[in-house]
């Protein structure tokens, strides 16, 4: 039987093998993060959880804005090359739907692109809100449904199989920031590739790779991989896969 705790490894084993090339793939996080900052309204606190952290690249943007940084990753291999680069002051390993931090001890909880693999988003949004002390701001931005959707299509199209990672709709995402103060925005975002196997390396490349029903997608042959070259949608400008992003500003009341 495959369990919760299961699936969070996982989950932390497929983005530790990541951590190396992360910086590299990691195109669609770094935008995210950026739109995310400039969503948020300025704020004076010093202490900011970075709930995600990752390789720690937005850590170091909260370094270089004079902040006590704490970084929190359910990866422990992704935390270790963040403290590798010094991106924080604290290290701490956990997950968001269960932070061990106290109530009310940072100014400000910012998570890139982390949320959406959480099991409970309501669960980890009220964790955020506990942590973060009043008149402080809680920030997050996330995968919502259709994101990946070309991948999806032509996984079904090519062997009848869901391989790609289900996204709550963005009504549910927005029904879980209603107990709280908020703002919700959404973008969409698509990019193109050369060809599949540079789309599926992109992915690969920043770990993204294990599928919640508990199994990870095995590794296309070279015929195979023409073959489900064949059934991907094209355009012009390549091959596309897209990202449907909500970005959600909390304030902490």
């Amino acid at each position: 039987m495959f369990t919760d705790i299961d699936h969070k490894h996982a989950i932390a084993q497929a983005f530790g093998r990541a951590a190396a090339s992360y910086d590299r793939f990691a195109d669609v996080q770094r935008a995210s993060g950026e739109h995310l900052l400039d969503l948020m309204p300025a704020h004076n606190g010093i202490q900011v959880l970075d709930a995600g952290c990752g390789t720690g690249y937005f850590s170091r943007h909260w370094q270089r804005q004079g902040k006590h940084v704490t970084a929190l990753d359910l990866s422990p291999t992704m935390l270790a090359y963040a403290r590798e680069q010094r991106a924080a002051e604290c290290y701490v390993q956990g997950d968001i739907e269960h932070l061990p931090l106290g109530a009310g001890c940072v100014d400000i909880s910012y998570s890139n692109l982390a949320v959406q693999w959480c099991d409970d988003l309501p669960r980890a949004l009220a964790e955020l809100y506990r942590v973060t002390r009043r008149t402080g701001i809680i920030a997050f931005s996330t995968l919502a449904a259709g994101s990946l959707h070309e991948l999806s299509q032509a996984w079904a199209q090519w062997d009848g199989t869901r391989r790609v990672n289900h996204f709550l709709p963005a009504e549910a995402i927005a029904a879980a920031c209603q107990p709280y103060r908020h703002q919700l925005h959404q973008e969409c975002i698509t990019c193109y590739f050369p060809d599949v196997l540079n789309l599926m390396k992109s992915l690969k490349g920043i770990g993204a790779t294990w599928l919640q029903q508990g199994r990870a997608p095995g590794l296309l042959s070279r015929s195979r991989l023409n073959g489900f070259s064949a059934v991907y949608p094209r355009r012009p400008e390549g091959y596309p896969l897209s990202y449907h992003l909500i970005y959600g500003v909390i304030y902490r009341d």
